[in-house]
């Protein structure tokens, strides 16, 4: 019943999107997609003949208000097929390297395996660390604090049986496009395979200036403080996992996230998508690239799910956002963009100010702490 319900919902996004782009003011506009985008759940118990209801009724989310047989949650999109749904894990398990080959593999205690011919180097990774809320400069650091999730938006061959030599093919030279543009640290293939681009202790050039936080950090250089994960993939907004990436990537990216959260104690508040970290400094949006904008398989990958975390640009830095970022979202709006909405109003009001001159000041922030960053020649975004 409940897998009815998803599709149900899916079905609903193209006229939950039409009905947002006619409200002009982006609060009310989140607080509507907010409402659309939450659904009852009956349990299984209930009657077939309720269920049907439910569906059909205009907005499932007024469905009976407070029937105590009713259940409010959201609806995530059901996990690729062949994929298994996990609890997430906060800590992550100790795996470690049980068998390699110089120069051509590394073998791990959770099933991983990482093809390393080939691996490049590039700029030693090296970033001071920005301390929250003050920004003040931090001790030195060379480990990464996090992982970005990208997706190549590459040529992408039909995953079939009779495609087989050209998915490798297609493969083999996106392989040698990545590290001739030292892009990522880690590409995942449409088989599975775990290939390492850059090497560990180098930066890549896979997220720039973007924008991220947890606790007790700020992080505007991720290409040196986070490491870069990318499936081969080319997505369109509203894709679930089935439709943009094969549960054999989804199972090689679970054990590599499981591997490098263990080998550098990275937390899974800094397991996030490039679409939630990426900023444009010219016209202060968020959002410069959306890939990963939805349905990132976290739970599959033993992560929470991360889109329900505030965004730390539009927090820290006043960044905003238009409605082509809301629409690349695929109707699944991030719960974190009306929470830092709420954060933001929060603060303004503490200040004894209005939300607008309270971002102008964030943003002016933001202007002197990149002006403060070391020169970004290395720091080059994807180019595909």
């Amino acid at each position: 019943m409940e897998h009815v319900q998803r599709w149900v919902f899916r079905l609903r996004v193209p006229w939950i999107t039409w009905r947002a782009r006619r409200l002009p003011d982006p609060v009310e506009r989140l607080r509507y997609l907010r409402r659309a985008t939450t659904v009852r759940i009956i349990p299984e118990r209930a009657p077939r003949l309720l269920l049907a209801f439910g569906a059909t009724a205009a907005g499932a989310a007024l469905l009976i208000p407070g029937h105590p047989g009713l259940l409010t949650r959201d609806v995530a999109p059901p996990p690729a097929s062949g994929v298994v749904l996990r609890q997430a894990k906060l800590a992550p398990d100790e795996v470690w390297m049980v068998d390699s080959r110089e120069g051509q593999y590394e073998v791990y205690s959770n099933g991983l395996r990482v093809e390393t011919a080939g691996t490049v180097s590039y700029h030693p990774r090296s970033w001071r660390r920005m301390i929250r809320p003050s920004l003040d400069p931090g001790e030195l650091r060379r480990d990464p604090a996090g992982i970005v999730f990208h997706t190549t938006e590459s040529h992408i061959a039909p995953f079939e049986p009779g495609q087989t030599d050209r998915l490798k093919r297609v493969g083999r030279w996106l392989i040698d496009y990545l590290r001739k543009e030292r892009s990522y640290h880690y590409l995942i293939d449409r088989f599975g395979r775990v290939h390492r681009i850059v090497r560990e202790a180098d930066a890549a050039g896979h997220a720039g200036r973007s924008v991220w936080a947890d606790g007790g950090t700020v992080y505007m250089n991720l290409n040196h403080e986070f490491l870069g994960i990318a499936f081969e993939s080319a997505t369109q907004s509203g894709d679930g996992p089935a439709g943009s990436v094969t549960p054999a990537q989804v199972r090689s990216a679970r054990a590599l996230t499981e591997m490098l959260r263990a080998r550098y104690r990275i937390p899974t508040v800094n397991c996030v998508t490039h679409a939630q970290v990426s900023v444009n400094p010219l016209n202060h949006r968020i959002g410069n690239h959306t890939d990963w904008a939805s349905n990132f398989p976290f739970l599959e990958l033993g992560l929470p799910d991360n889109y329900e975390l505030p965004v730390a640009a539009m927090e820290i830095f006043g960044f905003g956002y238009d409605q082509d970022f809301v629409t690349s979202t695929g109707g699944r709006l991030w719960k974190g963009l009306l929470l830092t909405e709420e954060r933001v109003r929060q603060a303004a009001s503490a200040e004894g100010v209005s939300v607008l001159p309270y971002r102008a000041r964030l943003k002016e922030k933001y202007r002197k702490q990149l002006a403060e960053l070391p020169a970004s020649g290395e720091s080059k975004e994807k180019a595909i």
